[in-house]
């Protein structure tokens, strides 16, 4: 069980009613968790607050099932000053998205605030439902585009989920408008805390290797050789010289096992940087109704 007694605060995606807020409760609620939460604005904040204070925790969105990698989040978390700051633990979150305003006039909405993945993921929506030439404004959550919604007139609304509209006292004018009705966003918690093994782990690194051809598979066949499932891969740019990129997958195991060690050890070797990422225990994904 991995022991959270000292934590002393916990930072997410602010403002109140958020998603992230929600998988941090949920967070809490698994590793009775105490501390004290930390509402930020940005992914970046989240991340250098967990980097720069001692027993602190932070929640991120690192996936959606239809818009793929939150990169925010995993850019930031690849780089943190201290190099112990790792994902110590992972849930799945149903998102279901509802139109959320003061008025209660469908008709009159002329415009829409909220999140980019929460914009992305109701495009049949808005193209359907909505005027040709509605106005979208881009929000950091879709707790702050609700609550922005004080600063705009009553023909805006908002996306965002039940728990909003109820925080902000706001009408919901049209419910489950996501495009797909089994979205869903995987979560994780990150901190400088070990973990320890429970024979259902996951395992997640960052590396590159030499611009060169058949650099990243054998990188790659190193997880074959070793018998490891890798279940995701994913490329990022490196940041510091263009048509260099940043490798991150995600394998079966945890860093203690001496099978998993010795894997590591072979992909340093082959490998021009590695970031150890975190191992922790798998969570499956929520079975949602289409």
């Amino acid at each position: 069980m991995l022991n959270l007694e000292t934590v002393k605060t916990i930072a997410y995606l602010g403002p109140q009613a958020s998603f992230t807020e929600m998988a941090k409760d949920k967070f809490c609620k698994r590793f009775n968790i105490s501390a004290y939460p930390t509402p930020l604005q940005t992914i970046r904040q989240v991340v250098e607050y967990v980097d720069e204070n001692e027993n602190s925790l932070g929640v991120l969105a690192v996936e959606n099932s239809i818009e793929g990698t939150v990169r925010e989040s995993l850019d930031n978390l690849m780089v943190t000053k201290n190099p112990n700051v790792k994902i110590l633990s992972e849930c799945y979150m149903p998102i279901n998205h509802c139109l959320l305003a003061r008025t209660t006039e469908f008709s009159s909405i002329t415009g829409i605030i909220s999140h980019p993945q929460a914009l992305a993921q109701c495009q049949d929506f808005i193209h359907n439902e909505m005027p040709f030439n509605v106005n979208i404004i881009e929000a950091p959550s879709t707790a702050e585009a609700a609550r922005s919604l004080q600063n705009y007139n009553l023909t805006y609304a908002a996306i965002g989920s039940a728990k909003t509209a109820e925080t902000y006292n706001l009408n919901i004018l049209k419910e489950n408008i996501n495009d797909d009705k089994t979205n869903q966003t995987r979560f994780i918690l990150i901190g400088d805390f070990e973990t320890e093994e429970t024979g259902n782990d996951r395992t997640s690194l960052a590396f590159s290797t030499e611009n060169k051809p058949g650099a990243l598979l054998n990188v790659l066949n190193i997880f074959m050789e070793n018998h490891i499932n890798l279940s995701y891969i994913a490329s990022r740019p490196s940041k510091h010289k263009f048509g260099e990129y940043i490798f991150i997958v995600n394998f079966d195991g945890h860093i203690h096992n001496p099978k998993i060690m010795h894997a590591i050890q072979q992909v340093k070797e082959k490998t021009t940087h590695l970031r150890f990422l975190g191992s922790y225990k798998k969570q499956n994904a929520i079975a949602l109704q289409q």
